[in-house]
């Protein structure tokens, strides 16, 4: 397995590619500013510079990934595409290029509450649309994939267990980002997660379970 890693540098995707490292899991991260990585990263991870939104970047960027995990998200910004170019556009972007490549597993985060038009982050450009339509293209791709929803992000971790439900069922909550990338890089080992969409918060009263059990208790699309 040789992971790919889109949104690397950001808060969640950073997190990601220290699960992977932490795996032994060979990784490329898809970077915009290379120095600003290698602060980030430790010497084995490898650096590919490009852009979701340049696809012609993107087949060389990914190598000979086997596996791909998207944490890309528009920064808020008073520029109303950038929900659209980053959140689907670069999104199918990767996609298309992660089919050519006949890549064997594609991870999106993605966020809670994507099928209610009238919630408050979709005041910010359609945030919540545009990620949708991302999951609805993955979904029609033909690539196995795994949906990550995580409810509110935090940057600190918890003890708090994991809730994992299927989709359209978790409306709010929170979670933090290490957890989210744990589920991510675990959903790739984890036959149970193929082809699902996972809504994920993490609460302290909640009853731990093994990610095998939290997988194997969503039904699938």
């Amino acid at each position: 397995m040789k992971a790919f890693v889109a949104g690397a540098t950001g808060e969640t995707g950073r997190r990601i590619v220290q699960q992977l490292v932490a795996r032994n899991i060979p990784v490329r991260a898809l970077v915009r500013d290379q120095q600003k990585a290698q602060a980030i990263f430790s010497p084995e991870v490898e650096l590919v510079v490009g852009d979701v939104l340049a696809p012609e970047s993107l087949m060389a960027a990914l190598g000979d990934s086997t596996v791909v995990l998207c944490a890309t998200g528009a920064k808020p910004s008073f520029d109303p595409t950038g929900p659209y170019k980053v959140d689907f556009e670069g999104t199918k972007n990767l996609v298309d290029a992660a089919k050519a490549k006949q890549i064997e597993h594609f991870i999106l985060v993605s966020s809670l509450c994507v099928s209610q038009f009238f919630h408050p982050l979709n005041l910010f450009w359609l945030i919540l649309v545009w990620k949708k339509q991302a999951e609805e293209y993955i979904h029609k791709s033909g690539l196995t994939y795994t949906i990550v929803r995580p409810g509110g992000l935090k940057n600190e971790d918890n003890t708090d267990a994991i809730i994992m439900q299927g989709a359209d069922t978790l409306f709010d909550g929170s979670i933090p980002r290490q957890k989210v990338a744990q589920v991510c890089v675990e959903s790739l080992f984890e036959s149970a997660a193929s082809n699902k969409i996972v809504e994920i918060v993490a609460k302290p009263e909640a009853t731990r379970k093994s990610f095998e059990e939290l997988f194997q208790g969503i039904g699938n699309r």
